[in-house]
């Protein structure tokens, strides 16, 4: 069957908030991987659940965790069209040097946002928050 990988950063996670948007639509988990080390993580600002923002940099980037879903081609449209700004999708490089579909963020949303890149990726900063936090984002 025809199929298109996708990598997710933040609350499409397994376990998190919007991972149904990607099972509801037949996409199985494939594997938690690393981004090649060319981008920076950030806390969004004023997004319900929290979401973080994949942005490729130039210099000074970082590894970053993600997972990878393979998802039916027939579906990927309606999840792309889902998709709120300052979120999209677009290319990234992973560690190994493969290029896969994956979440991005537009460089305009770093303003207000946290810098979270030293945490590794998501599960790392919501780790950070502590148990009391990690709960109520989780949820």
């Amino acid at each position: 069957d025809d199929t298109i990988v996708i990598a997710v950063v933040g609350a499409h996670l397994d376990g998190l908030p919007l991972n149904r948007q990607l099972t509801e639509r037949g996409a199985r988990f494939a594997a938690t991987v690393r981004t090649a080390p060319r981008y920076r993580l950030f806390a969004l600002a004023n997004t319900t659940p929290p979401k973080p923002g994949l942005v490729r940099v130039a210099r000074e980037g970082a590894s970053i965790a993600v997972e990878l879903w393979e998802m039916p081609l027939c579906r990927y449209g309606s999840f792309v069209a889902a998709i709120p700004a300052p979120l999209g999708i677009g290319t990234i490089e992973l560690d190994d040097g493969r290029r896969v579909q994956g979440f991005l963020c537009e460089s305009v949303a770093q303003g207000g946002a946290l810098d979270i890149t030293e945490h590794g990726g998501w599960r790392g900063y919501l780790a950070s928050l502590g148990s009391t936090q990690h709960d109520t984002l989780a949820s």
